[in-house]
C-alpha cells in the first residue's frame, strides 16, 4: 500500500489518541468538557476484558437492525483474536478477523469501544478492502458507528478532533 493511498492515517491516529485521553479523563471524573464554544458531557465509554467480551460486542454491533440495513458487510461475520504486538490494533480484510493487543506493561488500550468501532469500520467497507483504508468514507462509517452507538456526544469530539488534526471527513 503506498502512503498516497492511505494519507490520512498517521492524523486519523492522532485524532484517536487525543480523544481516548478525553475519555480516559472523563473515567476520571471530568466527565464534562467545553469544545469549540459547546459544553458537553461525555458518556461512558465500554472497556472490555478479555478477546471473548470484544468477540461478543462485535457481533451484537453487527446484529444491529440498522447497520445490517446501512452496510451490507455486516452480513459478514467478524472474527476477533489477540494480537502479539501492543503497538496497534488491525483488521484482516482477507480473514474477516479484528485483532486487538490484550495487557501489556500494564495497561489494555486496546481493549476499549473506539477501537473496536474503528476496526469494524473497516470491516463494513463496501465491497472489501477500500482503497484509502482511512479516506473520508471510512471516517464516515467510525463517526456514524460512534455516534450511533457511544453517543452523539463522543462523534461530535471524535468529528471535532479530527478535522482540528486535517483529517478530510467528506
Amino acid at each position: 500500500m503506498s502512503a498516497d493511498r492511505d494519507a490520512q492515517r498517521s492524523r486519523v491516529y492522532e485524532a484517536e489518541a487525543v480523544v481516548r485521553t478525553v475519555f480516559d479523563r472523563a473515567d476520571r471524573g471530568a466527565r464534562e468538557l467545553e469544545l469549540f464554544g459547546s459544553t458537553i458531557t461525555l458518556p461512558v465509554e465500554r472497556k472490555f476484558a478479555s478477546i471473548d467480551s470484544v468477540q461478543d460486542y462485535a457481533d451484537r454491533v453487527l446484529a444491529l437492525n440498522w447497520v445490517r440495513e446501512r452496510w451490507a458487510g455486516a452480513a459478514v461475520p467478524v472474527a476477533v483474536r489477540a494480537r502479539a504486538g501492543a503497538a496497534a490494533a488491525h483488521y484482516e480484510p482477507g480473514a474477516a478477523t479484528i485483532a486487538v493487543p490484550l495487557h501489556t506493561r500494564g495497561t489494555a488500550w486496546a481493549l476499549r469501544e473506539l477501537v473496536v468501532l474503528h476496526e469494524l469500520a473497516h470491516h463494513l467497507e463496501p465491497g472489501g478492502e477500500a482503497l484509502a483504508p482511512h479516506g473520508p468514507e471510512f471516517v464516515d462509517r467510525y463517526l456514524v458507528l460512534v455516534g450511533e452507538i457511544i453517543g452523539g456526544e463522543a462523534a461530535f469530539l471524535l468529528r471535532t478532533t479530527m478535522l482540528e488534526n486535517g483529517v478530510r471527513i467528506t
